[in-house]
């Protein structure tokens, strides 16, 4: 018995011995150097590493797979053809192109691996990124004056001086820590620090994975915003929990509305028996309930292999109305939306009251076949007059939300038309941030519960019931502001020595209406 177990170990353990050893052969010598010493300066990297597939698979290897298991779409040049994917075949493509570039060891490197550089292996996903919206998120922040407006004006810093605020500027840093941290921060070269007694390049930006970021090489977005460093998993992107780190309330409540939703459900409960690293994912048989990939990115095939989604990186292909907006409209035919012009010359996909941009978004053709498509997906595990249903339900909710919108746009206006605000900047006054509130987070947040069935998230968490009561805050808070003019109009004509003193005219009618509207009451009457 002994005789036969010690054969047995022996037997396994020359195994093990003859994969480490074909394994070892197949790692690069530069990335055997590069593996010398960060086992030990950086531990939990390598070994990261070590349990991925870029540990295990050269990319000739990845090629001579069926093309639908493929998880390469392109050869990349000879030198990585017969080596698995390791630190320096990475960290060392296209130098010339890097301005984070550095000689490091004997070895010209670069601190950042840029989509173009994984784009020596995936090229397609690459082109398909590229025409997504998350590619462009940084333009379509930083190039587009509305919305880098609200940037500015959301993470401003204040001085409270002689009674009032006093703006004193948005920092870089404020920015990067907030907006650009999900959409991506412009890495730039500052320069060459000593860190650990090695000179390397400083960076600013740095550290960031968001999703547009500009990189050192020039071109834009970052894969480890899905498939984090150093494991690059498809497990980890494909997990809603790696959605979750951005697409959260109040702004995007993805993730919220679908853990409350009947899928959140099945897959929360579930999920631990799911295949989640299968290409293709078979429908019914590696997962049961959807998440985000599902629907949004993955090749999705049946039982039998047949075809109902094909793979894409570009994230905005399968998805026919955009929900996310100050009005829900078509999807921009290009990813920069910042290219957008409406009616009234604003780089916005709609008008302030509505009415799309109908050259910049994609056609009635063009929505009814995205449409099916994604009704496609549904159908694999739904009758075609539940999916119907569902659509049809969705698409009423669109239509109302956006009429809602529509109300609190007109009170913003009418405030504007009786010079009770200032419409040199659409977010600095109180009734315009509740203006916001009302489609930023509650428009937004109503339609997500109803595209993906989180009804606490269309009603009182963040829905109609927070539309409506934002309505009436506007009503009242106009009120208090038309009391307030007539407040000053009178104070002018006394000009008593008093009034001239104060910095607020009407205090006592001011405290009681700024009460009221947090309050939700009317307490201005006239």
């Amino acid at each position: 018995m002994w005789a036969v177990i010690r054969t047995l170990l022996a037997f396994l353990t020359a195994l093990l011995l003859l994969n480490s050893a074909a394994m070892a052969e197949e790692i690069s010598d530069e990335t055997k150097a590069c593996i010398s010493c960060h086992e030990k300066i950086t531990p939990g990297i390598v070994e990261d590493w070590k349990r991925s597939r870029h540990a295990k698979t050269t990319p000739a290897e990845a090629l001579k797979k069926p093309k639908i298991e493929r998880r390469i779409s392109s050869a990349p040049n000879e030198d990585l053809m017969n080596v698995v994917v390791g630190c320096y075949e990475c960290h060392s493509l296209n130098t010339e192109n890097h301005e984070d570039s550095f000689n490091h060891m004997g070895f010209v490197i670069n601190v950042i691996v840029s989509p173009k550089d994984c784009s020596e292996c995936h090229e397609e996903e690459f082109e398909e990124y590229m025409k997504s919206v998350k590619a462009h998120a940084v333009e379509n922040l930083d190039k587009n004056p509305v919305y880098h407006k609200l940037v500015e004006t959301s993470t401003m810093s204040y001085s409270f001086e002689n009674g009032t605020l006093v703006e004193k500027g948005s920092s870089l840093n404020a920015q990067n820590e907030t907006c650009y941290y999900c959409h991506g921060t412009k890495v730039t070269v500052k320069g060459t620090v000593i860190k650990n007694g090695v000179e390397v390049p400083d960076l600013e930006g740095w550290p960031n994975q968001g999703v547009g970021r500009i990189n050192p090489d020039g071109s834009k977005g970052a894969c480890t915003a899905c498939h984090p460093r150093h494991g690059f998993s498809i497990e980890v992107a494909r997990s809603p929990y790696t959605c979750a780190q951005c697409h959260l309330e109040p702004d995007v409540a993805a993730f919220n509305v679908w853990k409350e939703s009947k899928h959140g459900n099945i897959f929360l409960s579930e999920y631990k028996k799911y295949n989640m690293s299968a290409v293709p994912w078979k429908i019914g048989v590696d997962f049961k309930a959807p998440a985000c990939a599902v629907c949004h990115a993955s090749l999705v095939v049946d039982k039998n292999g047949d075809v109902i989604a094909e793979r894409t990186h570009n994230f905005d292909s399968r998805i026919y109305i955009r929900i996310f907006g100050i009005y829900a409209h078509p999807q921009p035919k290009d990813g920069a939306t910042w290219k957008i012009k409406n009616d009234q010359g604003l780089p916005l996909p709609t008008s302030l009251t509505g009415e799309p941009a109908k050259d910049y978004l994609i056609d009635e053709q063009e929505m009814k076949s995205r449409k099916e498509a994604m009704m496609k997906i549904c159908k694999a595990c739904h009758s075609s007059d539940f999916v119907e249903g569902h659509f049809e339900k969705f698409e009423k909710t669109v239509e109302e939300s956006n009429k809602a919108t529509l109300q609190a746009t007109k009170l913003l206006l009418y405030a504007y038309e009786k010079g009770l605000a200032n419409n040199s900047n659409l977010f600095d006054e109180y009734i315009e941030r509740l203006w916001v509130e009302n489609w930023l987070f509650y428009g937004t947040s109503l339609r997500h519960g109803s595209a993906m069935g989180g009804p606490d998230y269309s009603t009182f968490k963040l829905g109609w019931y927070q539309i409506t009561r934002n309505l009436q805050e506007m009503r009242d808070y106009l009120g208090f502001l038309e009391a307030s003019k007539k407040e000053t109009a009178k104070a002018e004509e006394v000009k008593t020595p008093e009034a001239k003193k104060s910095p607020f005219v009407g205090a006592a009618l001011t405290a009681l209406a700024i009460v009221g509207v947090r309050r939700g009451e009317v307490l201005v009457r006239h």
